[in-house]
């Protein structure tokens, strides 16, 4: 057993919460290693002096933060990780597609973290209200859409929808599952639209239960929302992308000039 205390009677603190408060501190400085396992029920129980439930409630509220996850018939084990640092005003440098890297790999190897991506799914529609606003185009003008989810060393962080004008992105690569190295802005600049800049609306919710499922997280744990503009060199919007990230997972650096 961890270096626990015990719980302590006088505290207003419900004892579930004075439970989960230790467990806590231990993942945040490292005690608890991520991967390891915590201890059980029953030694809990045993330790604490308190009733099975007691021990249920501190451990769905730290299920709820994110901070353990559950493997049936195995226990319940720590998944603090260091963040990944999203640095705006260096993933989408030209750098990376030049060696073949897209901005989420780039910045999560960066990290120390394994990249993937999977449940990619492409298709054609009709752009909502909100979606052909920031493209600049008409209403009813068609995209194509590139849904996917990213994972770091094989845990979900980050969901993103992509929509590209139908002129850009019909009969590319971009169509395809596999962009190509670089990503969906090498292609888009092997075309001849040079990106220039890029506008980014940050925002922060609770999850739809769609985006809990998708990302493996509890009830509990809020997610940051971005929502991306890209720009050519001529100024026409060549891609507007829509991510959901785990809140816990990430870092937003964003470094700008005093004027």
């Amino acid at each position: 057993m961890l270096r626990f205390g015990s719980v302590d009677r006088t505290d207003p603190r419900a004892p579930y919460r004075q439970i989960a408060d230790q467990f806590r501190t231990a993942i945040t400085t490292g005690e608890i290693a991520p991967g390891e396992r915590l201890p059980s029920e029953t030694e809990l129980i045993a330790h604490f002096g308190v009733a099975r439930m007691t021990v249920r409630q501190a451990l769905q509220e730290l299920k709820a933060e994110g901070l353990v996850y559950a493997q049936q018939g195995r226990g319940v084990f720590a998944r603090s990780a260091p963040p990944i640092r999203r640095l705006a005003s260096d993933r989408f440098a030209r750098k990376h597609r030049a060696d073949g890297k897209a901005a989420f790999s780039a910045e999560a190897e960066k990290a120390g973290f394994a990249p993937s991506v999977d449940r990619i799914r492409i298709s054609r529609a009709i752009a909502n209200p909100e979606v052909a606003e920031r493209l600049r185009a008409k209403p009813g003008a068609e995209v194509v859409v590139r849904a996917r989810r990213y994972l770091a060393n094989g845990r979900p962080v980050e969901i993103a929808t992509s929509y590209i004008p139908i002129s850009l992105a019909a009969g590319t690569r971009i169509e395809e599952p596999d962009t190509g190295p670089g990503g969906i802005y090498a292609r888009l600049e092997e075309m001849g639209h040079t990106l220039a800049r890029f506008t980014e609306e940050v925002g922060a919710r609770m999850p739809t239960p769609d985006e809990r499922a998708q990302l493996e997280i509890g009830d509990g744990e809020p997610i940051i929302t971005v929502v991306r503009t890209a720009f050519d060199t001529d100024d026409v919007a060549v891609e507007v992308c829509d991510t959901v990230k785990v809140a816990r997972a990430y870092l937003l650096e964003y470094d700008f000039p005093a004027r």
